[in-house]
């Protein structure tokens, strides 16, 4: 079965192997680890209740945080690193840009258009928010999917959606809600930004069209237990497969054009829940966290265990592990000791453990696509900015 990509990145069935020209981050080989240098870090903004999940935009230039209290922040880098200067000029500075106020129960993820300046956020209230966090200034215009504002909000009159005045630079409300059937538990985008999907308390991922708001499933789908819900789905860099983590301890690979079930790793964290998954690059390999405290890293094309991050505990939150900006490190949290720890991602070898600064162990943890640093969020409400001296 050829898996909906170009063809120098097919999925055999079988055959179990990605043809790809370029070489991989990360690979099966061993060697003398990297060292991570203890990086310096710097609380942002606090939440009025716990800090729950971070996503940074594609271009690396702007982060939100969502959290219980039903808010999201919005802030921009450029601002958070002024204020790390250690003797800024102009005064005080506010990295948070935006707070968005829609959601009427805690928020579970968010994610960042590819193109335009568009944030969608699922909450455990059932819904997706659509909110636009900046518009062309010097314009009394904006445009979001390549429609003008005024034809959105006429849309929006129609569809007896909430909606807000774009006009307003401040605007704290979303322009578009999504009412799904279930949970919205997480959400990202297609990388043409004309799909989002949505990993709900239902086993099947929702696949939505952004132009026209309506929701599609499956119908080839393999048999999933009752205690399938999704923690988390993400789409590969090209869109042509995505990942899903479930509460079942299963990973499953998805065809991105057919949606179709291509691979299922059932046991891949045993009966403790599968918290988050994420392709490489390059889309050879599956990186996924657990609450059996394991971090691992798979094979696609034969769903084999290439490699077994050790030495971290999390077994209570929706613990995320990630690579760094190269992908030469792997990052998560170790909830008893409220640490975050660094392996090397080619040797496994565990190369740095830092206190997190938080009151409790961190919530969420999220790298920069584009450079060096990341974002915690707490059970403190806390939001820290962390950047890395490599």
């Amino acid at each position: 079965m050829r898996v909906g990509l170009t063809d120098e990145h097919t999925l055999e069935d079988g055959g179990g192997t990605w043809n790809i020209d370029k070489d991989s981050a990360v690979q099966d080989t061993k060697g003398s680890s990297k060292s991570f240098p203890k990086p310096e870090t710097r609380h942002l903004s606090e939440h009025k209740n716990i800090a729950r999940c971070a996503r940074f935009s594609p271009d690396g230039k702007f982060v939100a945080t969502g959290s219980a209290d039903t808010s999201i922040k919005l802030f921009e880098i450029s601002k958070i690193k002024q204020m790390m200067l250690p003797d800024s000029k102009e005064g005080p500075v506010r990295p948070v840009i935006r707070t968005f106020y829609d959601h009427v129960q805690p928020i579970n993820d968010l994610d960042f258009h590819p193109q335009s300046t568009v944030l969608i956020s699922g909450a455990k209230d059932n819904t997706i928010n659509l909110s636009v966090f900046t518009y062309r200034y010097g314009e009394n215009r904006c445009f979001v999917f390549g429609v003008e504002l005024t034809d959105i909000f006429t849309l929006c009159l129609k569809c007896v959606h909430r909606f807000f005045d774009f006009s307003k630079a401040t605007a704290k409300r979303a322009f578009r809600v999504i009412q799904d059937t279930h949970n919205v538990r997480s959400v990202s985008f297609h990388p043409s930004g004309d799909f989002l999907l949505a990993g709900t308390d239902h086993p099947i991922a929702h696949l939505y069209d952004v132009n026209t708001f309506q929701c599609y499933l499956s119908a080839n789908t393999p048999e999933i237990g009752v205690n399938g819900a999704i923690n988390q789905v993400r789409y590969s860099s090209t869109g042509g497969m995505y990942v899903t983590a479930s509460k079942d301890g299963a990973i499953r690979l998805w065809d991105g054009v057919s949606a179709s079930c291509v691979r299922a790793i059932a046991d891949a964290h045993g009966t403790a829940e599968a918290t988050s998954a994420c392709f490489t690059k390059d889309q050879r390999f599956v990186l996924s966290c657990g609450k059996d405290s394991a971090v691992k890293l798979w094979e696609i094309g034969t769903g084999r265990l290439v490699k077994q991050y050790l030495g971290a505990t999390h077994t209570q939150f929706r613990c995320q592990a990630v690579f760094n900006d190269t992908e030469e490190f792997v990052l998560s949290i170790d909830e008893p000791s409220n640490e975050i720890v660094i392996w090397d991602a080619l040797t496994a070898d565990k190369v740095g453990k830092w206190p997190s600064n938080h009151i409790g162990a961190p919530r969420w943890i999220e790298h920069s696509p584009t450079e060096a640093a990341f974002i915690s969020c707490g059970t403190d409400r806390s939001v820290r900015f962390w950047k890395e001296n490599l």
